[in-house]
């Protein structure tokens, strides 16, 4: 959790507020009274926690359970004054569900998800055969106060043109990797759907921000244009082989 964001909700929320943490096993949020998330309390905090060194939590009131299964969290409408959900939503299968169940049970909070630049540079030295955690399933964006969210599709792992260079790593500082979000009443979101030509519009508009943003140096550039070359000369290679064994599978369905 970005540091201005625990500041803000220490100064804001009152030390008698009811308070909700979604998702938050892996760090969760101390001052949280209640934390809801799929993993046990027993194996909370690998990677530490936000806010005081002590936990308000207790194992009772760990819930353990789907947040995105569908069936409406056990809680009443406004049951919590505030609740946090960090670095969860671009993990879920149905980010937007868990979005209007913090609206039903909260009556304000804060969400905080990876920013599309800080998971493009994740992994783009070569650490792994993907870009961004592999946990993550959508690229989110802020916009006009709602979260928005895109399906990060298979594809990019693949395509050098929206790798960010490693060496803008070091340049980027926590708002560069991480956004978030202070809500009340209400917490919009929605979901952005790629199909057919829209597709090709959103990735070219990716590239452009990205390179607009992170230049590539002229070595980076002729680098990417020799794979680009390659991996062309690879499938073009594979071509003949793939057809000579589609023809096979035709042939065996046919006389089956």
């Amino acid at each position: 959790m970005l540091p201005a964001a625990v500041e803000r909700i220490a100064a804001t929320v009152p030390e008698d507020a009811l308070v909700l943490d979604v998702g938050g096993w892996a760090a969760p949020f101390n001052r949280a009274d209640w934390v809801l998330d799929l993993m046990p309390y027993e194996s909370r905090g690998g990677d530490g926690s936000h806010g005081t060194p002590w936990e308000r939590f207790t194992p009772r009131t760990w819930v353990q359970r789907d947040a995105c299964d569908k069936a409406p969290w056990p809680w009443p409408d406004d049951h919590f004054a505030f609740a946090t959900c960090v670095g969860t939503l671009e993990e879920l299968r149905d980010p937007i569900w868990v979005c209007q169940e913090l609206t039903r049970v909260a009556r304000a909070g804060y969400v905080e998800v990876s920013t599309i630049e800080g998971e493009l540079v994740h992994q783009a030295d070569g650490g792994g055969p993907w870009l961004g955690l592999a946990a993550h399933r959508w690229f989110c964006e802020l916009s006009g106060g709602a979260l928005v969210f895109t399906h990060k599709p298979h594809s990019i792992h693949q395509d050098w043109s929206v790798r960010v260079a490693p060496r803008w790593r070091e340049r980027m500082g926590p708002e560069d990797h991480v956004q978030g979000l202070f809500w009340e009443e209400e917490l919009p979101a929605r979901e952005r759907f790629l199909v057919g030509p829209e597709r090709d519009v959103a990735l070219q508009h990716l590239r452009d921000r990205l390179r607009e943003r992170f230049e590539p140096s002229t070595v980076e550039l002729a680098a990417r244009q020799a794979r680009d070359v390659a991996r062309q000369g690879v499938n073009r290679a594979r071509k003949p082989a793939r057809q000579a064994v589609s023809r096979v599978l035709g042939g065996l369905t046919r006389r089956g």
